[in-house]
């Protein structure tokens, strides 16, 4: 494996098809999929089945053994993913890119300590005494604003509410100190109050490290009040990538249709407005 250079964005994935075997045929779920990005904050979003978090999932090679994965490139911190093996992608996955799924209840051991969990993250990827990795462990759930961390530490999952979850997988996934987090739903199961507080924590550690951040949503209004670039999916595709600041500014159909779905209670209207699809969006 090599190394990045300075000039060489922190991920690049050109031409991705991903093809999955079924009775009636192969189908295909994803269609010349490219973008690249560097250490920024860049959001996915797009309808259920448009192909989000199979991207997300093909970058770390989590896909089953059935799907067929086709790329001219997938390249991260100079490491050809594609070409990879997996003995090569376990230094990877963890370590150099982190994912935080979207329910902590299917995420975390239910007969583990949260703390324990975490600190086995820490151990996973370096080779510190169990000591040093549970003094990690509680400043980590320090920087994930847990309040007495030393109290949460010894919880076990079903013990903790849904946000302080989230935050523990989001200490889970960072305390290995990767250099790219995907965030997958993230806040979707939370109250927006939460969200809102979830959402400023990554915020701070992402900045504050330096990170890449793709974070995976339905959200539009979050996603560009979050993020710096926005990749807009349908059906498997890239119907446009722009910048987060103008994204209610776009002119692509598609885009404009996902934005004017979202109610608006400062309008008083007697029907939401539906999504018109286009066939030709689906045409290569």
């Amino acid at each position: 494996m090599t190394t990045q250079n300075a000039d060489t964005p922190l991920l690049e994935v050109a031409d991705l098809n991903i093809t999955f075997p079924s009775p009636k045929g192969d189908t295909q779920a994803l269609h010349h999929v490219s973008f690249s990005m560097g250490r920024q904050k860049l959001g996915i979003v797009g309808e259920s089945g448009s192909g989000k978090s199979i991207t997300g999932r093909a970058i770390l090679k989590l896909l089953p053994s059935t799907a067929k994965i086709d790329a001219k490139k997938i390249v991260f911190n100079g490491i050809d993913i594609q070409n990879a093996t997996e003995k090569e992608m376990r230094q990877v996955r963890g370590r150099q890119i982190a994912m935080v799924m979207q329910d902590p209840k299917y995420s975390l051991n239910p007969v583990m300590k949260v703390g324990d969990q975490i600190a086995e993250a820490f151990l996973t990827h370096t080779r510190a005494s169990r000591k040093l990795a549970r003094d990690a462990t509680i400043t980590m759930l320090k920087a994930v604003r847990i309040r007495n961390p030393e109290r949460v530490y010894h919880l076990y999952p079903h013990e903790v509410s849904g946000g302080m979850g989230q935050r523990i997988m989001i200490a889970m996934m960072l305390i290995p100190k990767p250099k790219l987090l995907i965030a997958d739903e993230p806040t979707s199961a939370l109250d927006v109050t939460v969200q809102l507080q979830v959402m400023a924590i990554l915020d701070d550690l992402v900045t504050d490290r330096g990170m890449g951040l793709i974070f995976i949503s339905h959200d539009l209004n979050l996603v560009a009040s979050f993020c710096d670039q926005v990749i807009i999916m349908y059906g498997g595709r890239i119907m446009e990538i722009c910048e987060a600041k103008t994204l209610h500014n776009s002119t692509h159909p598609y885009t404009k249709g996902l934005i004017n779905c979202l109610p608006d209670i400062t309008q008083s209207i007697d029907f939401l407005p539906t999504l018109e699809r286009d066939e030709v969006w689906l045409k290569d």
